[in-house]
């Protein structure tokens, strides 16, 4: 049976666990130190914490886990990596390079059931939800592939917004973000961590009375009901009225700003028409909402969807601009490598098949 990776553990569920058996306060937090200030791959290399205390730790847990099965490197510096996970799934992650830091775009599910009509992560079934310390592990062997690079270069942001969808699997998304954001530990502040969702209304309802006061994007994609239902089946269930309910609550309750993602699909979300109808959308949530337009990454087997062309970005860009709605457009990564997500993923489990 393989053992559980240690980066599960919140620095105090790790104080309790060893203090249960007999190991002071002083002694985790070491062991914390070692993990995650050092990057130690082994218990062994903390050569100043109690042989008991390791033995103990190397009888119940590990510390690697993942297992790198292919990394492709953009020109751009984007960086694909995916991993094997103990019981042989693979899941990806992304190294990001922008003006602002180095920015990780984590997974938390092997494979996802939202089910949206142009997304490659949905072309595989959801199978299992990841651990928190599958997911914290992504975020550490991407450190550790810049630590061997020698640059002194360190993670600096995140985006929860990888394969399959993170309030589907609200537990261990919520104590990943605990490990991640301990200033004992990686340190990466909450404003520099975002979380997204396709919409599940009670989630956010739920992470707006929580104490993880991260960044939160909404994949919306849609101005309206007939249109989002068509190209995202989950708003069946959870409808624009119930999801822009909830995120009044958030916005309510945290007084944070949030992000509507709209991916851009040729002749089917990108007119005019559909511009104004965001904006009267957004409404009076304006001076609390940034909308950033997408442009949309062709999927082989989504052959139905295409890129809109860079004239009909701009027009959409400047007519929300004229409803005085905050709008941006994201900035590519990766376009020479297999940019969208869950595509690498996709690729390779149809070639080992």
């Amino acid at each position: 049976m393989n053992k559980p990776s240690i980066y599960g553990l919140t620095l105090d569920q790790l104080v309790d666990w060893l203090g249960q058996r007999g190991h002071k306060k002083s002694r985790a937090t070491r062991v914390w130190e070692w993990l995650y200030r050092s990057r130690v791959t082994a218990f062994s290399e903390m050569t100043d914490v109690h042989p008991s205390c390791l033995e103990l730790l190397e009888e119940h847990f590990a510390i690697v886990t993942l297992e790198e099965h292919t990394k492709q490197e953009s020109m751009d510096g984007t960086v694909k990596f995916l991993f094997r996970l103990a019981d042989g799934n693979l899941i990806e992650t992304v190294l990001m390079r922008h003006k602002f830091g180095l920015s990780v775009c984590v997974t938390t599910q092997v494979g996802c059931n939202i089910g949206c009509s142009f997304c490659a992560s949905g072309l595989l079934k959801k199978s299992r939800d990841l651990t928190a310390a599958e997911i914290v592990e992504q975020v550490m062997q991407v450190q550790l592939h810049l630590d061997r690079r020698g640059q002194d270069e360190r993670v600096s942001h995140l985006v929860v917004m990888g394969i399959g969808e993170p309030f589907d699997n609200y537990d261990n998304m919520a104590n990943f973000i605990r490990v991640i954001k301990d200033h004992k530990g990686l340190a990466i502040g909450p404003r520099h961590i975002t979380v997204s969702t396709s919409g599940l209304a009670n989630k956010i309802i739920e992470f707006a009375d929580s104490d993880l006061n991260t960044n939160l994007a909404i994949s919306l994609h849609a101005p309206n009901n007939e249109l989002r239902t068509r190209i995202m089946k989950i708003n069946k269930a959870i409808p624009i009225e119930k999801l822009m309910e909830a995120i009044d609550y958030y916005l309510e309750k945290t007084k944070r700003r949030i992000t509507l993602e709209y991916i851009l699909l040729k002749d089917v979300n990108d007119q005019r028409e559909h511009a104004l109808e965001l904006a009267e959308l957004v409404g009076d949530r304006r001076s609390l909402a940034n909308v950033n337009l997408i442009p949309y990454n062709p999927v082989d087997e989504h052959s139905q969807y295409q890129r809109s062309s860079k004239e009909t970005i701009t027009a959409f860009y400047d007519t929300l601009k004229k409803q005085g709605i905050s709008v941006s457009v994201r900035l590519e990564h990766g376009t020479d490598i297999d940019a969208a997500c869950g595509q690498l993923r996709s690729k390779q489990i149809k070639k080992a098949q």
